[in-house]
């Protein structure tokens, strides 16, 4: 797969560049050192992945993430930062991030993470998680009507199980769905709750009630 490094800090996307090409299946296209830089690279290169800071001059890593995601949908972006606030944290998720890691999880797990974003899953730090669990539990459920007037029964059950951070593979063994079958409704559901990422679709099952 074929990622961006986007981060301010020449050292952090150098070694990080160092570290992942180790990897036979990623491949780094290029690092950049914000996001203003991120959107250029990425109108002229085409990465599966963007590994994205976010607090950064000119264009930072929420207003970039967001960009990306409006004109290129396919394109993942994964959060790689030190900044755990619940702010930046909200804020890079309906932005559109895929998932959301702090700067001293092991280059390994970030391997791991990004090849696991690629495939479909939502990664989060631990920290990250509970933070995000404990929003949802704080805000009131909405009723689960809310939902299913918009998607059909299957949609739900896909909804259902993509809530507990299965990847398409999992859901269609668990469904007896073809992995297509499965990328059908996820899009379709994507449409209908006007959400841009899987991850943002899954906070909105627990808010209803659904996971």
């Amino acid at each position: 797969m074929k990622i961006l490094i986007c981060d301010d800090q020449a050292i952090v996307r150098d070694g990080l560049a160092m570290l992942l090409k180790l990897d036979a299946e990623i491949e780094v296209l290029g690092t950049v050192e914000d996001g203003h830089e991120a959107l250029a690279f990425i109108e002229q290169n085409r990465p599966d992945l963007v590994l994205m800071d976010l607090k950064m001059p000119r264009v930072n890593g929420i207003e970039a993430t967001r960009r990306i995601k409006q004109k290129y949908p396919e394109i993942k972006v994964l959060v790689l930062t030190t900044y755990a606030d619940d702010q930046w944290i909200f804020d890079a998720i309906r932005a559109g991030a895929s998932g959301y890691l702090l700067k001293d999880t092991p280059h390994q797990e970030v391997a791991a993470a990004i090849k696991g974003t690629f495939a479909g899953k939502a990664y989060t730090d631990p920290i990250v998680t509970e933070k995000l669990m404990q929003a949802v539990v704080n805000q009131q459920v909405q009723p689960v009507s809310l939902i299913t007037d918009k998607l059909t029964a299957r949609e739900v059950d896909v909804l259902r199980v993509l809530s507990r951070g299965m990847n398409n593979a999992s859901i269609a063994e668990t469904l007896s769905l073809s992995e297509g079958t499965v990328r059908n409704h996820i899009s379709s559901i994507l449409t209908k709750l006007e959400v841009t990422d899987r991850t943002q679709a899954a906070v909105i099952a627990i808010q209803h009630g659904l996971a």
